[in-house]
């Protein structure tokens, strides 16, 4: 599952990616207008982190920034609908639901289903939108004119049928449009990807942990487990690898977490789990749920 909503920083207008947008490209801010099923954050990307299982970007500099994973589940494309890899110095847009929880930490980070690749040399728009059976879109800003030799496909690349749109979330490739209200086009390319809904939700999970993980947590002797470095280094605390477990920090506070063991540090206090943490994936280590909830108080 992907994850993340809106707060901290402003938001800029989801719908119309275009290097011809009237709305200038500044790194690390962004602007309101209106909002469907997603919020657009734009801006350069300025700096790369390799974490466990995705990459950390960061976008503009100073008080102006924001971060955002990008993992082998996000869809990146340039505006012609072209898969394509994300480096430094690129214009992108991401888009995130408007209404998935969001942590409290600065800079806001963010793991978006869609990312686009803006370029100077293209008149090509983008929009990320959720279409009704009109193929209108939620936001009431685009309307296609679909025929049969529309291409509208999954991330898998297979075909699908037009009357199946408002199933799904839609990435619209388009060039030019009407000057009606609803604007209209005849699309380039289409790709669909599952709704939010359609995600597993555990509600045992906050969901501000859930956003994080998706479906990767399992379960052990009745107590749920989830990834100690994918959920400890989203909500910013620094992963040191001990190479039998891991020292979790942030600040004065200070974790010391073995493999194996039921027994971890806190400061200079000892803890107990009730399961011990234990390798559950190659190279991935699970601890209990209340570990990660117990770091996520400490932001809040």
């Amino acid at each position: 599952m992907k994850k993340i909503a809106p707060l901290a920083l402003s938001v800029l207008l989801l719908g119309t990616v275009s290097a011809y947008a009237e709305q200038p490209t500044t790194e690390g801010t962004e602007q309101v207008e209106k909002a469907g099923t997603f919020i657009q954050h734009r801006g350069n990307i300025t700096a790369v982190e390799q974490r466990e299982n995705a990459q950390l970007f960061t976008v503009g500099q100073d008080d102006n920034v924001f971060n955002f994973y990008v993992d082998d589940k996000t869809l990146v494309f340039d505006e012609h609908g072209n898969e394509v890899k994300l480096k430094i110095g690129d214009t992108i847009s991401l888009s995130i639901y408007a209404d998935q929880p969001m942590i409290l930490i600065y800079p806001p980070q963010y793991a978006p289903p869609v990312v686009i690749v803006e370029k100077d040399d293209t008149a090509n728009s983008v929009k990320v939108a959720q279409f009704d059976e009109n193929f209108l879109s939620d936001d009431g800003q685009l309307k296609l004119n679909l025929n049969e030799e529309s291409v509208i496909i999954n991330t898998k690349g297979e075909k699908v049928p037009a009357k199946e749109l408002q199933n799904y979330n839609a990435i619209v490739f388009y060039g030019p449009t009407t000057r009606s209200i609803p604007a209209q086009t005849a699309p380039e390319k289409i790709v669909v990807f599952p709704k939010l809904e359609e995600e597993v939700v555990n509600p045992e999970i906050a969901p501000e942990i859930q956003a994080i993980i998706g479906e990767d947590y399992k379960e052990v002797d009745g107590k749920i487990m989830v990834p100690l470095r994918m959920v400890a280094e989203e909500l910013d605390f620094k992963v040191a690898s001990t190479g039998n477990g891991a020292i979790i920090s942030k600040g004065a506070l200070s974790y010391t977490i073995t493999r194996g063991q039921t027994k971890y540090g806190h400061n200079r206090a000892l803890k107990h789990f009730d399961v011990a943490p234990a390798l559950l994936e190659k190279n991935k280590t699970y601890v209990e749920y209340n570990f990660v909830k117990e770091l996520l108080n400490h932001i809040k």
